[in-house]
């Protein structure tokens, strides 16, 4: 493996929903993925969250999972309705205290904490009253933000505000796959800008308590098209990547928002707030063409062929990863800040012996060298995940994690991967 350079952040990620479990325990309230989980064939098999890893009983086993490793960072969400049931007024002193707890664990093992705030877990109350529909969950966020920093802010160096806001409004709102299971297609814009601009007002709320590096952390594709139409993929780039970065780098939307009543005066220029840093999450390439006349959306994916695929059925390209981040640089510019790469990693047959993870991540992190050779300013990796784990609307069908778990035991088995990056770290080191 080549060399990255000295004060590389080396991590892995997880989410609350996926690993905590403990739903109903020390005055959480319930989120929309409790109730999406609980509606009948919402999730394969029926799954739910309910116990998932059972992360929130068995986080100091999973700390010291991480300090074996050797990692020196730890990406993790902090659950919404753990901290306020309600998602705004009364604050659950026992769901801050499981945080307090964590952070403390991870710096006395060397390893840096770095929360994200919202992995998609809104509590159901805000739902009820409208969701990222309404300007006022916003507002909500922001208010969150601040007592989360308010009691960790002092230990916690590096923040993520929100984890990739495409898919939430994608799969959550626009086409009813995730919670909170709305189908409104195009009409779910709003959710874009309402999550955008909680965003914005959290990075100040964050800046108020004295963080040091704020970012948001996007889910990010090269789209490219399915024939000589160029039309249908730079519809689609607009959509899935640069409603979501334009805005915090450039402070502008593409013309696919142009004109909408929802953004109000002065929004821009709170979304634009700047940033230390941007999260990417990179998984694959998107091949794009135009959807069927009569059709919702104007553009539909069409497969990659030709390249290996992962258990989950997404094609496996590394170099997608460079092509990606050396496109950021030259379509940003000066703009486009330090970059980190914070999920990268794939689902396999669940064997201990997961030689294809191995190759898949010893792929990307080529790539990622490559990208840093070519003058992409990337500051730091983490694989998803430390865990497997409830992969959302797939229920525990799907595992990405380094270790095992066997969900009966709730035995965590740590993979051959676990073992080739622990020693990868260790040159690096």
């Amino acid at each position: 493996m080549p060399k990255f350079p000295p004060g590389f952040l080396w991590g892995v990620s997880t989410a609350a929903y996926q690993i905590e479990g403990a739903v109903r325990d020390d005055g959480r309230g319930p989120s929309i993925w409790d109730t999406f989980c609980h509606t009948p064939g919402r999730v394969r098999d029926g799954d739910t969250g309910d116990v998932a890893c059972d992360h929130y009983h068995r986080w100091a086993q999973d700390v010291e999972l991480l300090a074996g490793l050797g990692v020196t960072a730890y990406r993790f969400s902090v659950a919404w309705p753990r901290v306020q049931p309600a998602g705004a007024g009364p604050v659950n002193g026992a769901g801050l205290d499981f945080y307090d707890r964590l952070v403390d664990a991870l710096l006395a093992r060397g390893v840096a904490p770095v929360p994200t705030l919202f992995h998609w877990d809104l509590p159901q109350a805000l739902e009820d009253a409208g969701g990222w529909l309404e300007r006022d969950t916003a507002h909500r966020f922001a208010d969150y933000a601040a007592v989360v920093a308010d009691r960790i802010g002092d230990r916690v160096a590096r923040w993520i505000t929100l984890n990739e806001p495409v898919v939430h409004m994608a799969q959550g709102y626009a086409f009813g796959t995730h919670a909170p299971g709305r189908m409104l297609m195009m009409d779910a814009l709003p959710v874009a800008h309402h999550q955008l601009l909680g965003h914005g007002l959290a990075v100040r709320a964050l800046r108020a308590h004295g963080a040091a590096e704020v970012m948001i952390t996007n889910n990010c594709t090269p789209v490219w098209p399915a024939g000589d139409d160029p039309g249908p993929a730079e519809m689609y780039d607009a959509f899935h990547n640069r409603l979501f970065l334009d805005p915090v780098l450039r402070g502008e939307y593409p013309p696919l928002m142009s004109g909408a009543e929802f953004v109000r005066d002065g929004d821009m220029e709170i979304i634009a707030t700047p940033m230390d840093a941007l999260g990417v999450n990179y998984y694959n390439p998107t091949r794009v063409r135009a959807a069927p006349e009569g059709a919702p959306l104007p553009f539909e994916t069409v497969d990659i062929e030709g390249v290996p695929q992962t258990a989950f059925g997404w094609p496996v390209v590394p170099d997608g990863l460079r092509e990606l981040l050396v496109g950021l640089r030259e379509r940003y510019g000066t703009a486009l800040p330090p970059v980190y790469i914070t999920e990268n990693g794939c689902s396999t047959d669940g064997s201990l012996h997961d030689a294809d993870r191995i190759d898949y991540l010893d792929g990307h992190l080529r790539a990622l060298h490559a990208a840093i050779g070519s003058g992409v300013d990337v500051r730091g990796y983490f694989v998803w995940s430390l865990l497997d784990n409830f992969e959302w609307a797939e229920g525990y069908s799907q595992r990405f994690g380094l270790v095992h778990v066997d969900y009966d035991t709730q035995r965590r088995t740590p993979r051959d991967s676990y073992a080739w990056l622990r020693d990868v770290l260790a040159g690096q080191r």
